[in-house]
């Protein structure tokens, strides 16, 4: 098990995932045609190059998030997660581009008990990605349902 059990949570750690990940092209192309996202934004280099201020295709923002939120489970709720509560406060301050890599850092704002589930809490993590030259490219607030540590 990676994951870190509720009761062992701090408010105020903060984890600097050590995995990055560079973005490929064939990532963003596959995503955007599985989510149906014919924005031509993610698929239209022409378009993108001709019509847009950033003169090449953006990575899709639903892979951003996906990809920035992975990369925080195994440090964070691998096999202690019981479920995704919810993101909020979901930005992109900056776009991704093909050939970008992302590090990601996460904070832990919020713990506290479950009411309804005495061996789980509720743990609120701020989630903040980054590209290679250091820019904030995306970040959110995340709650999820977390286990406790089992009884020795």
């Amino acid at each position: 098990m990676a994951g870190i059990w509720f009761d062992e949570l701090q408010v105020g750690q903060v984890f600097k995932h050590v995995m990055r990940r560079t973005i490929t092209e064939t990532d963003n192309v596959l995503f955007t045609a599985m989510t149906h996202n014919p924005a031509l934004l993610h698929l239209d280099e022409e378009y993108c190059r001709t019509e847009t201020e950033f003169g090449q295709r953006i990575v899709n923002s639903v892979f951003t998030l996906g990809l920035m939120v992975g990369i925080s489970v195994g440090d964070t709720t691998l096999g202690t997660a019981v479920a995704n509560l919810g993101w909020d406060e979901v930005r992109f301050p900056k776009p991704m581009f093909h050939g970008d890599t992302m590090r990601v850092e996460t904070e832990v704002l919020d713990l506290r008990e479950s009411k309804s589930r005495p061996d789980q809490g509720i743990v609120t993590f701020l989630h903040r990605a980054y590209n290679q030259h250091g820019d904030l490219v995306a970040h959110c607030k995340r709650s999820g349902l977390q286990r406790k540590r089992p009884p020795a």
